[in-house]
This record gives structure tokens, C-alpha cells and sequence, in this order.
């Protein structure tokens, strides 16, 4: 009677432990997935507290599950850690739609023009800017955080510890770009804004009536 009763709890405990990798699983997918640096399996383990192996286990499954063609991410081990992205195949794909998605951004030629300053020269300081620049750019830059295209870096080891800026995620994902690598030139920055302020006022103008000559 009790090797039955063994024979009958097997399939039952198979199926708890399953069930239990499965849970597992969908909470290391999401831990990668809200992270922002690669973890290593190491690090994940002692955080939830599970064993190493069972970690290294379940995360190379994700591994293979996700290099399968239907998905659009990968999870891959980078620098020794775990870290999902979108896969490389459809980079181009995604920007372009992320270009068309996101709606142009409403910013003014000096806006645009601090905004190229910061980009390339980031960590940056407001006199900084204003040396390049040679105006004044405190509202400019308040424009530019209050529309999180640029966040605050620190402060830069010099006279007076003046706040240092840089550009954010916002940034890149609003100008369609993977990474810093691919910043357009000064000029192209400079160009879009143009573009920018032509199509707002042609949209603005209003229609001039002209009154009829005198007889």
C-alpha cells in the first residue's frame, strides 16, 4: 500500500516542482527585465534567496526560450551578467517606428542648440554652456529638464561645485537613437530645428485678408 501511495505522489510532486520553476522563471524574467545594468546569476540568486544553481539553471532556459525567432527580445549574458534587449535584427525596425510614433519635439532653436551642447560635451555646467552659446541659458535649461530631455549629472570639482548636466533616456528615445554613438552633427541638430520652427509658424500664420484698394 505505501509504495502505491509513493507511486501516486511522484506524478503529484513532478508536477509541484514544475510549477514552482515556472513561477521561478517569470520573476527572473522580470527581474531582468526592470534592471538596467546586467546582473550575474550570483547576484539574483542571493537576492531572492534561491540556490545558485537552480538560478544559473532557469536563466540559461530563458536563455534559449527567447532566442527563439518569435520573440523580439533576447536575454543574453553581457559582461559576465544577465540583460534583456530587443534583438539586433530589429533595431532598425524600432526606430523607425519609435520615430513615427513619437510626436516632433516643440522646442525652440536656442532649445535645440543648448540641447546639442549638452549632448556632446555632457557632463556639462550652465556657464559652460553659456561660454559656447554667449547667452544667458537658465530658462532654456529648465525647459529642457522640465521636458526630461536632460537630467542633473552631480556637480562638477571646481570653484563653486556648479551643477553639471547631461541627456537622458527621454533624449534617445525621442531623436531615434540606440546610443550617444549616434548623435547627429551640430548642423543636423541645427537644421531640425529650423524645420521645426518653419512648420510651426506655417501651422500659426493665420489667414491675411487684404481690404479692397480705395476708389
Amino acid at each position: 500500500m505505501q509504495e502505491m501511495d509513493a507511486a501516486q505522489l511522484a506524478p503529484q510532486l513532478s508536477e509541484d516542482r514544475s510549477s514552482e520553476d515556472a513561477q521561478l522563471q517569470a520573476i527572473l524574467e522580470a527581474i531582468v527585465y526592470i534592471t538596467d545594468e546586467p546582473l550575474t546569476a550570483q547576484q539574483i540568486a542571493a537576492a531572492i534567496g534561491q540556490p545558485i544553481d537552480k538560478i544559473k539553471r532557469l536563466l540559461d532556459q530563458l536563455v534559449a526560450e527567447f532566442a527563439k525567432l518569435e520573440h523580439g527580445l533576447s536575454i543574453r549574458e553581457i559582461a559576465g551578467g544577465y540583460k534583456m534587449a530587443t534583438k539586433a535584427e530589429h533595431h532598425e525596425a524600432v526606430r523607425a517606428f519609435v520615430k513615427k510614433l513619437t510626436p516632433p519635439l516643440k522646442l525652440s532653436l536656442p532649445a535645440l542648440e543648448t540641447l546639442a551642447v549638452i549632448a556632446y560635451k555632457q557632463p556639462v555646467t550652465t556657464p559652460e554652456i553659456m561660454d559656447i552659446r554667449g547667452v544667458q541659458g537658465a530658462g532654456v535649461i529648465k525647459t529642457l529638464l522640465d521636458r526630461k530631455l536632460i537630467a542633473e549629472a552631480g556637480r562638477k570639482d571646481v570653484v563653486g561645485r556648479p551643477l553639471t548636466y547631461k541627456t537622458t533616456k527621454e533624449f534617445l528615445v525621442q531623436f531615434g537613437l540606440k546610443d550617444l554613438k549616434e548623435l547627429p552633427t551640430l548642423k543636423e541638430f541645427e537644421e531640425l530645428g529650423r524645420l521645426e520652427l518653419v512648420e510651426e509658424s506655417a501651422q500659426a500664420e493665420p489667414a491675411v485678408e487684404h481690404p479692397a484698394a480705395d476708389a
